[in-house]
């Protein structure tokens, strides 16, 4: 394994990768990328609901998506969630040391705070540190990823300046269906995990537990010599009723708690991260006719992180009101809905909230060869004042199994209650900005498929930390004091080779600060992933490789994080009737890197499970 994935190899690596791929003349796509690192890949049959925030076939959209299905996340191994999506194009990582500690996640080299996240329909951020937290949503009972990527604050609102990743948990079909599974692997890593789901008459119902734990590494060697571990607790419940043909009723919960050791500053002390992370979300949809329904939904998500022994505590609660109407007519789709959000941060001496009140129209087209969407939103912030965003996406199948798309949009996000009130805030902080364009060229057939996206999005009013000013901070503020020029390039593809599936993706970018042109912190400008699997004899047998270029650790460009490469092995098999074997080995070649300065990530780590389904 080399230290660096330079310029070269990656132009290299990118031609034979891609020249696998498009080994067949069979290759078209008539949507948004939908490329995973696990082989299984979704089917044009298939449905999304994110990208217009209302289900719509994958052959009609037109975001630049990719779905994950619950038989890659059980292939990934991925102890968490934020590992998985860093596996996918166009994202990656940053974490301060193990599973648990603080995580960033850039989607197209925009920070976290950019993306918005959704589980089961719960919008979940943080009014402290500024989007999802990473480290406190748990992987064990996901059923299903989506994630849209571009702006979509025409749809959602503030915050959706890169894209939107939706989380689904586990729904209940068919017969009642328990499952138990048990794991064990390196540094004591130990999982438990139970559950039921099924349907009866006009019932559908889930209901799952698990248990995490693992005795760590030393994340920070030098400075605090101990190891670092960590335990986590997570459950999810679905219930769902048909009351009729026209009628149906949803609840869904989720909490997950986290204790995870971190390195702090001061040598011996034994620093834990708590996080916790619950959300709970009812839905009533109805069918009017056979044109027009509606859907109802109230939700709220708690997010709670202290640290010990270090004195910090901080509390977010989100609140959501949603009516959302939709009209199909032939190949036209009109949708309308008003929506309230309501934001809390209690962080001592803060104790602020906030809310926002929104108006949204969307039109699709879809009919042959073309396709269609537009959507323009209006919110209003109760201190902010009014903001408006507009999406527009066009789709041209102009040969059989090509298309090509267009997109431009606009999209904000209102500064943190953090931001303002705390002793390094400034309340007159305004709002983040952005404009987005791309241009997309797919081409798929037979479950084989290539594609690119170029996109392009400038963000003004940029929010950093700076040097002491007006705010009670001896150290800095907050303050809008610069833009950032994201753009680049995500080539994508997925192609059987006899028995063996493949599938790639590369990332080109440059995510800049561009008022002084130097890379933004901790994001590589290129990033590979390449994954294939295979069936012998029973067995699933699976490899991947990640690949980065060097990043750097500061807005300055001069603490230089390494380039990477890792490889990752699984191999899987039903050993009896209803019983299923998973073994894992990832960073095969034991190597050493780091995505944050200091804070170098896991060594070699097999894992194997065995898990029991009563089918």
């Amino acid at each position: 394994m080399t230290s660096r994935f330079n310029r070269p190899r990656a132009r290299v690596c990118a031609v034979l990768t891609f020249a696998a791929l498009a080994a067949h003349p069979a290759l078209a796509q008539s949507g948004g990328e939908q490329v995973a690192l696990a082989p299984s890949v979704p089917q044009l049959s298939e449905v999304i609901v994110t990208a217009a925030r209302t289900p719509q076939p994958l052959s009609d959209v037109l975001a630049d998506v990719t779905l994950i299905d619950r038989t890659q996340i059980e292939r990934s191994g991925a102890v968490t969630i934020s590992d998985l999506l860093a596996r996918q194009p166009g994202l990656e990582l940053s974490r301060s040391g193990g599973p648990g500690t603080a995580t960033g996640l850039f989607l197209r080299g925009a920070e976290t705070r950019f993306t918005a996240v959704y589980v089961d329909g719960v919008r979940v951020d943080s009014q402290a540190t500024g989007g999802a937290p990473w480290e406190a949503i748990s992987l064990g009972q996901v059923e299903r990823i989506e994630i849209v990527r571009g702006p979509a604050a025409a749809v959602y609102g503030s915050d959706a300046v890169a894209g939107v990743v939706q989380i689904f948990t586990r729904q209940g079909d068919g017969p009642f269906t328990p499952w138990v599974g048990a794991g064990a692997g390196s540094r004591r890593t130990g999982t438990l995990e139970a559950g039921f789901s099924g349907k009866q008459g006009a019932v559908d119902y889930a209901l799952g537990a698990q248990r995490d734990t693992s005795r760590g590494y030393d994340s920070r060697p030098g400075a605090n010599p101990d190891r670092d571990g960590y335990r986590q607790g997570s459950a999810s419940g679905r219930l769902g009723v048909q009351l009729g043909e026209a009628h149906r009723v949803d609840f869904t919960g989720t909490y997950t708690r986290m204790d995870a050791q971190y390195d702090g500053y001061v040598a011996g002390l034994d620093d834990h991260g708590l996080n916790r992370l619950a959300t709970l979300g009812a839905t009533w949809s109805a069918r009017w006719t056979q044109a027009y329904g509606t859907r109802v939904s109230v939700s709220e998500s708690d997010q709670r992180y202290e640290t010990l022994p270090s004195p910090y505590l901080s509390k977010t609660r989100l609140r959501n009101y949603l009516w959302h109407n939709e009209w199909r007519e032939g190949g036209h789709t009109f949708t309308g809905a008003l929506e309230r959000r309501e934001d809390r941060l209690a962080s001592a001496p803060i104790d602020q909230g906030r809310h926002q009140d929104a108006v949204a129209l969307g039109y699709g087209y879809a009919s042959g060869a073309h396709t269609l969407q537009v959507n323009l939103r209006r919110d209003r912030d109760s201190e902010f004042g009014g903001q408006t965003t507009g999406g527009v996406a066009y789709g041209w199948g102009f040969a059989p199994g090509w298309r090509a798309t267009a997109a431009a949009g606009t999209a904000f996000r209102v500064p943190t209650l953090y931001q303002r009130f705390s002793e390094y805030g400034q309340p007159a902080l305004e709002p983040e900005k952005s404009r987005n364009v791309e241009l997309g060229l797919h081409w798929a057939q037979d479950g084989s498929r290539l594609g690119v996206t170029a996109y392009r999005n400038r963000v003004t009013d940029l929010i950093s930390f700076g040097a002491p000013g007006p705010c009670a901070g001896m150290y800095g503020c907050y303050e809008n004091a610069g833009s950032a020029r994201l753009q680049g390039v995500t080539l994508s593809g997925a192609h059987r080779v006899g028995a063996v599936n493949l599938s790639a993706s590369l990332d080109l970018q440059r995510p800049r600060n561009a008022d002084t042109g130097k890379l933004l912190a901790r994001r590589a400008r290129r990033l590979l992933k390449v994954a294939a699997d295979t069936h012998v004899a029973g067995w699933t047998l699976g490899a991947e490789w990640q690949a980065a270029s060097h990043r750097w650790d500061d807005a300055g460009n001069t603490a230089r994080l390494a380039g990477y490469g890792l490889v990752n092995l699984y191999a899987g098999t039903a050993i009896a009737r209803q019983w299923d074997l998973l073994a894992r080995i990832d960073n095969l070649g034991d190597k050493g890197y780091q995505l944050a300065k200091g804070y170098p990530m896991a060594p070699r780590t097999l894992f194997v499970g065995l898990r029991w389904t009563g089918r």
